[in-house]
């Protein structure tokens, strides 16, 4: 029993040892209660009230959500303008290119407002308060109850919470439970719909290293895009309209010209998307084994036919840079994060952690009896799903990710089989139906090339016959094993010569006079319907969720009261959250250390003409040459990037990071390659935040596009 004491208090220390100011992803209304005094020391000037305050205008009034949480943004002039990432207005800047105005490849810079381009779809969503709940939800609950009678009554009580809180305005409010369900907040937000295309670097500065530097340091990139945020005449959010106005900002960062030095303190605020830091070491070995492997293979052959077209054809370029830059970001993520996993140890580590809660959990007949199933339930559980886990993946990854777009497309024709399929049906109902079905295929058709959709939905559907059961497969994936018999490309020519999906002109025919007979025969169609096995397979899955959800539950309730004097942060999950840390370099590996920042000679050292990812333009050399960095460059140098050990994932892309006198020093854009593990296991040592300088990007916008009026907007301090 002495051996077993020791070893826990052993395995508490370790674990609490690891507690560091750079890790930690967290709430803004704790900051004052835990935060605040390391923050202090380590040289921050502001107080929690202006970082987080519900009675005046702070920090997080200049910070928002784009895209529901996609990415995030901030605001750095009275009158709304917006910075984020390239690559989170990546999808915009696509929209809006042709082959004959390609701001992909160009830029685009709005001269005046009038030039702005409006983005149909496109948000951004300010907090505007927030608080915990908790002690309105949990007394309700009890370990008694099912996952399902948990859920009911949290969805009850939760329903009359929001709809108090959303009485008598327009801001929306949602419930969000932390720390796998123990504690519960409660976030008011306000969302802004009038979201426009300011302003965006050509992609050979903007994507500068694509998919080659993607995750990796030293990096290069000027990853940044500019819009504007309107309102409607009295402030409030609207849709898009030519009488909208500017929003008038309640708070804006103000941008700062002095740069930063190594050690210097470092806060990023964002709306990072989804970490796992408590995932036991089942989870990491499901990682290990199915998910990454399945994504790697997958989304690989789906690119390198993508590419292949994209290569070969402008247009195709322009129609699927988005889709494969989409695809390629988490192919690499999970390639990297399988090698970080892999070289740090990690299941080794989750492990010995576990042990030392099993031994804790052991040591009282009350810990027993509450926690000693914890584990238990989760390995049983992710044991137990293996099989399906895989078929889903496979299942979602080609069905619903661009293994067959004219098959995910055609769900939408479901509501013109319903229209028509009445016992009466009405022809009013049904030309509306159909004309609105024209009239929202346009995004589709745009971006969309028939042979690159016929050579992907070839291969995907010989991937699906190859890796799973038949029980899993699709019904017309089957139908290639038997009608077919297993002969894909015979089924794939005729797919493509009888839907009249895939083609625009017979697409649109078949509205101006549509015919149940013919819907229901169509190849795509049919596809659309077979989709469904993916949900059927997925309610398969949900069978082990009561066993997982309650073991994490309880597992991460035990940690919490195991670890007394430990400030617990709750995974990401697309709420705002607040870090903090320092700039600074690191040891990558043995005798190879990467210093804090990279420069614009380092973008001339890279260019490769021959190689797409390492294009400079002439304008760019042009002002190396010269030396040409106005007010941003120092010493004959001008900064590019700098890594800070802020804790971030996606999400965070685009998030400022911010110096100790909430002055904006730089935009959040990526993590580094030796510590890809960070979602669910933060390395202290290795961690890094990459972020754009904003001196560069104001370089960019005076000396490179000459947008100076854009930089007049801003309140710039020296």
């Amino acid at each position: 029993m002495r051996k077993l004491t020791l070893l826990v208090i052993v395995l508490v220390a370790a674990f609490q040892i690891r507690v560091y100011a750079d890790e930690g992803m967290w709430l803004l209304n704790l900051i004052g209660q835990v935060n605040m005094d390391e923050m202090t020391e380590m040289g921050l000037q502001l107080t929690a009230e202006q970082i987080y305050s519900i009675n005046q205008a702070s920090l997080k009034d200049a910070v928002g959500a784009l895209d529901r949480g996609s990415c995030t943004g901030e605001l750095i002039s009275p009158d709304g303008l917006m910075l984020t990432n390239h690559h989170c207005g990546y999808g915009e800047i696509q929209y809006h290119s042709s082959v004959e105005h390609d701001y992909l490849k160009n830029g685009f810079w709005a001269m005046t407002r009038d030039e702005e381009l409006p983005n149909e779809g496109k948000t951004i969503t300010f907090l505007v308060r927030m608080e915990e709940i908790t002690d309105q939800i949990i007394p309700e609950l009890n370990e008694e109850m099912t996952q399902e009678e948990r859920n009911t009554i949290i969805r009850s009580l939760s329903g009359a919470i929001v709809s108090k809180a959303t009485e008598g305005n327009h801001y929306d409010a949602r419930i969000r439970d932390m720390f796998n369900g123990n504690r519960f907040f409660l976030f008011i937000s306000e969302t802004f719909r009038d979201v426009r295309l300011v302003g965006a670097p050509p992609e050979s500065i903007g994507k500068y290293g694509g998919d080659t530097d993607n995750w990796m340091w030293p990096r290069h990139s000027g990853d940044f895009s500019i819009f504007r945020v309107y309102t409607d005449p009295d402030g409030k959010p609207a849709d898009y309209s030519p009488d909208n106005i500017p929003l008038k900002s309640k708070h804006y960062l103000p941008v700062s010209m002095k740069g930063y030095e190594k050690d210097d303190f470092t806060m990023v605020l964002g709306y990072p998307g989804r970490t796992d830091r408590y995932m036991t070491s089942w989870g990491i070995q499901e990682l290990l084994d199915i998910i990454h492997p399945n994504r790697i293979h997958i989304r690989g052959i789906k690119q390198e036919l993508q590419m292949e077209d994209m290569m070969t054809d402008e247009k195709v370029r322009l129609q699927y840079a988005s889709k494969y830059s989409r695809s390629s970001n988490y192919w690499k993520y999970s390639i990297g994060q399988s090698k970080g996993l892999r070289r740090l140890n990690v299941v080794a580590k989750k492990q010995k952690q576990e042990e030392a809660f099993e031994a804790w959990a052991n040591q009282s007949n009350d810990r027993r009896e509450l926690y000693g199933n914890a584990l238990q339930d989760i390995r049983m559980a992710v044991e137990g799903r293996k099989e399906i886990r895989n078929a889903m993946q496979y299942l979602e990854e080609v069905l619903f990710r661009g293994g067959m777009e004219s098959a995910y497309f055609a769900r939408n024709l479901r509501e013109l089989e319903r229209a028509m399929a009445q016992e009466e049906p009405d022809q009013e109902e049904i030309d509306a139906v159909a004309e609105d079905l024209k009239e929202n295929s346009a995004d589709f058709y745009k971006d969309y090339h028939p042979s690159t959709d016929k050579r992907v939905m070839a291969a995907m559907i010989k991937l699906l016959i190859e890796e799973l059961d038949d029980q899993y497969l699709p019904a017309n994936v089957l139908e290639v094993k038997t009608k077919y018999k297993g002969d894909v490309d015979k089924y794939v020519e005729k797919y493509f010569k009888k839907s009249f999906v895939p083609d625009q002109a017979k697409y649109f025919a078949f509205m101006d006079n549509p015919s149940l007979k013919v819907l229901r025969k169509d190849p795509a169609y049919k596809a659309a319907l077979a989709a469904s096995k993916y949900f059927e397979v997925r309610g398969k899955f949900a069978e082990f969720n009561e066993s997982y959800v309650r073991g994490s539950r309880l597992y991460l309730k035990g940690l919490v009261e195991m670890y007394p004097e430990k400030d617990f942060y709750s995974d990401a999950n697309s709420t705002m959250r607040m870090n903090y840390g320092v700039v600074g370099d690191y040891m990558a590996r043995d005798a190879v250390l990467y210093t804090h920042y990279t420069t614009l000679g380092g973008v001339m050292e890279k260019e490769d003409p021959s190689n797409f990812e390492f294009i400079v333009t002439d304008k760019l050399k042009e002002l190396y040459a010269k030396k040409d960095f106005g007010p941003y460059g120092e010493d004959g140098k001008l900064n590019v990037c700098f890594t800070s050990n802020n804790d971030i994932t996606g999400g965070n892309s685009g998030s400022p990071v911010i110096n100790a006198r909430g002055e904006l020093i730089g935009l959040a854009f990526d993590g580094n390659w030796e510590a890809m593990s960070g979602d669910v296991a933060f390395e202290t040592e290795l961690q890094k935040c990459i972020n754009v300088d904003i001196r560069y990007v104001l370089f960019i916008i005076d000396k490179y596009a000459g947008a100076g009026h854009l930089i007049e907007e801003m309140k710039l301090v020296y």
